[in-house]
């Protein structure tokens, strides 16, 4: 990797660092909205055709069958069905105590208010597949919507070339409850789910990680005039890595090489006050990198948007990571936490040098649907408050309208809206 020294850096590099693959979702638009306007227009039909143009697959039934299932669950190892369990249940642990509680209060005598809860009744889940198996993105995705207690989960994942579904993520759902499960991928997917087709249902708000055509196909989606949701446009993974002297320079180098694994697209920053700690991990990634079957894949990500970047202290490396606003942090410092009283942008954190980011990927029970791109400036990674709506509610008695009454009376007269006070004056008279 690249080393550079933080407050050298041109300008041209630095906002090719804060953008990382921002630029490519603009890029690919206008072939997106092209799918999505076609399969609102045509339904089954233009998916079918999609599918078959973008993942070289014939489809007949979209949706996956009860045999499809049951052949699933003799396809699986029971080790990694052990591995499915494990992880499901660390995160129903996390997202239970998510949930929210119901509270109506007296606000004064005679006026109550509150807010209740409710699931949304139909979402749209997505996750990654096709060249890939993602079975710990359904759990993700499907653990926190079946908590909360949303009626319709509609699953989508691209179809492998023979037409099928990985096992291991048609297991994971079935662990999750979810039985709307469809083979399709992509912006078709998106908009399937969005819009309605003969075989899969509309839903209200769209989840899910995925490539620049998925997240351009759901910004796309909740801005075509649609009551539609989206939750935060997960994009390609990134890391950043603060570390002083005291991190095990091996460690941080193999952490960065696990999330450049992700894509060709994600980033992978260090940020270190230590010229020593710079020069020893671009050492242990060029030795760790040519053993790894990903090393292709890894050696592209980290040339577009990876960089050892040397600060002058802690606090600059917090600075920056704060402006970047990053997916995940890891911090290895001599004192962690400190460190991460101090972040703000940040969607997970892992304390510690032995807490790397692959473990929170599958195990911890945090979730792994987590704001990229900047994102995390203004969202939060995936929870139980993403799958319910708050319902407020307000209760008066006749003593409690009275006492409103002329401050009522003022606020209306200023604001024109004599009807408004005709409602209360009505109820009193």
């Amino acid at each position: 990797m690249q080393i550079r020294r933080l407050a050298e850096l041109d300008a041209e590099t630095r906002a090719r660092l804060l953008q990382r693959a921002r630029s490519d979702v603009q890029r690919v638009l206008p072939q997106v909205q092209a799918v999505m306007e076609e399969v609102r227009r045509r339904g089954d039909a233009a998916v079918r055709e999609y599918t078959a143009r973008f993942d070289g697959v014939a489809l007949e039934a979209l949706r996956v069958t009860e045999e499809e299932l049951a052949a699933a669950r003799g396809q699986v190892d029971p080790a990694l069905r052990e591995a499915l369990e494990k992880a499901k249940e660390a995160l129903e642990a996390f997202h239970r105590r998510q949930l929210p509680r119901d509270e109506v209060f007296e606000l004064r005598p005679g006026v109550r208010v509150g807010r209740l809860w409710r699931p949304i009744e139909k979402v749209g889940l997505y996750a990654p597949g096709g060249k890939a198996t993602y079975p710990s993105t359904v759990l993700m995705l499907g653990v926190p919507a079946q908590v909360a207690g949303c009626p319709q989960r509609v699953l989508c994942i691209p179809p492998r070339p023979d037409g099928s579904l990985p096992p291991a993520m048609l297991v994971a759902a079935e662990l999750v409850g979810i039985r709307d499960i469809f083979k399709i991928g992509g912006a078709q997917a998106i908009a399937a789910m969005a819009f309605g087709t003969e075989s899969v249902p509309q839903v209200y708000k769209l989840f899910g990680p995925g490539n620049i055509y998925v997240v351009a196909a759901k910004l796309w989606a909740a801005s075509s005039g649609l009551p539609l949701a989206i939750d935060c446009p997960p994009g390609p993974s990134e890391i950043v890595i603060i570390a002083d002297d005291t991190a095990p320079p091996a460690f941080v180098a193999a952490d960065l090489l696990s999330q450049a694994e992700h894509g060709e697209d994600s980033a992978a920053l260090l940020l270190t006050p230590s010229p020593r700690l710079a020069e020893q991990v671009a050492a242990e990634i060029a030795r760790q990198l040519p053993a790894l079957p990903t090393a292709a894949r890894i050696r592209a990500a980290l040339e577009r948007y990876g960089m050892i970047l040397v600060a002058q202290d802690v606090e600059a490396c917090v600075y920056f990571c704060n402006v970047y606003a990053p997916e995940h942090v890891e911090v290895m410092t001599a004192d962690p936490w400190a460190v991460c009283a101090r972040l703000v942008n940040a969607g997970a954190v892992f304390i510690g040098p032995y807490a790397p980011v692959s473990m929170g990927d599958y195990l911890t029970g945090t979730n792994h649907v987590i704001p990229t791109g900047g994102y995390a400036r203004a969202f939060s990674p995936l929870s139980v408050d993403a799958f319910v709506r708050k319902l407020e509610v307000q209760e008066l008695t006749r003593d409690g309208l009275r006492a409103l009454q002329e401050p009522l009376r003022a606020l209306t007269a200023a604001e024109g809206l004599a009807a408004h006070q005709h409602a209360v004056d009505i109820r009193l008279a």
